[in-house]
């Protein structure tokens, strides 16, 4: 079976492609520069890569037209930690998913599986689940709800197979060191203190290989529809950030309520996972100490 993957090298995309590859897929990542491979460099050998930039859409085009992929896993955005949100690439991004859905449902692409975001919906409703009222108040979340909706249609009227995959927080190995855990980790390891708000936002976090493993199983599947990906346990900002403290030994490191919340920031964000176990029996495989261990493991053995 031919996947199309987009996004490889990301954090996302990576484990992505490092899962597909324990199966019986044949793997043609599309990557911008193939002198930055540093998140896959363990599994080149196991997949084609293929370099071009999503937004030339004649260089794309062609690409589809000589693989003819029989799937496609599009999980290529633009996700710069404190830029990403409002960023007018987003704009971009979405011509260029239009573009790649036509043009793989031209060449008889049995399964897209997009990437989405939990900011798609209301995330003032706390809990959601995919029937939740989607009110995206940021460009990235209208942007990757327009996609969604496009791509539906797209399906319907073409037959290829659509699923929409919603990720809520993930964390892991890889991951940009701005982001929240790594950002503590790589502060603790170094002897520094970790400023942070008080910590009182619930949040849904998920061990990015268990992710990587129910977008594996959407696709295997060819499952349709929205799916929401995230662990479904709410916790809160504060007990991840001290669990980290006591699991590396520093808890005094940690200074909650050095800083303010943000302007507009909801409390409380969590997933209704059931359909997708439902639907493809996934479930995860790391709680979150276990994880988060395992992410610490991988942050020491890159800074020693």
């Amino acid at each position: 079976m031919k996947v199309f993957l987009t996004g490889a090298t990301g954090f996302i995309g990576s484990h992505i492609a490092k899962q597909l590859v324990t199966k019986d897929y044949q793997v043609y990542a599309l990557v911008r520069d193939k002198n930055n491979l540093k998140r896959i460099e363990d599994i080149v050998d196991k997949i084609e890569l293929l370099e071009a930039d999503l937004l030339d859409f004649k260089q794309v085009n062609q690409i589809i037209k000589t693989i003819l992929p029989q799937q496609c896993i599009h999980s290529a955005w633009y996700v710069e930690p404190g830029k990403y949100l409002n960023g007018l690439e987003n704009i971009d991004l979405v011509g260029a998913s239009f573009n790649l859905a036509k043009q793989l449902a031209e060449c008889g692409c049995e399964h897209f599986l997009g990437i989405g975001t939990c900011f798609e919906y209301d995330t003032s409703l706390g809990y959601l689940q995919e029937t939740s009222i989607a009110k995206p108040n940021s460009l990235y979340g209208a942007s990757k709800l327009s996609v969604q909706l496009v791509l539906e249609q797209i399906g319907k009227i073409t037959g290829m197979k659509t699923a929409w995959a919603r990720l809520f927080y993930q964390y892991g190995p890889a991951e940009d060191p701005k982001r929240l855990i790594p950002g503590i980790i790589t502060a603790l390891l170094r002897g520094k203190t970790m400023d942070l708000t008080p910590g009182e936002q619930v949040r849904d976090f998920l061990y990015i290989e268990d992710v990587a493993n129910a977008l594996g199983a959407i696709a295997l599947q060819q499952a349709t529809g929205l799916f929401n990906i995230g662990s479904g346990k709410p916790i809160t900002v504060k007990e991840i950030a001290l669990t980290l403290g006591d699991l590396m030994g520093k808890p005094e490191l940690i200074k909650l309520g050095a800083l303010p919340y943000r302007q507009g920031d909801d409390l409380f964000i969590c997933a209704n996972n059931h359909r997708l176990k439902e639907v493809t029996g996934w479930y995860a495989n790391h709680n979150l100490q276990e994880g988060l261990q395992l992410t610490i493991d991988w942050w020491k053995s890159q800074l020693s």
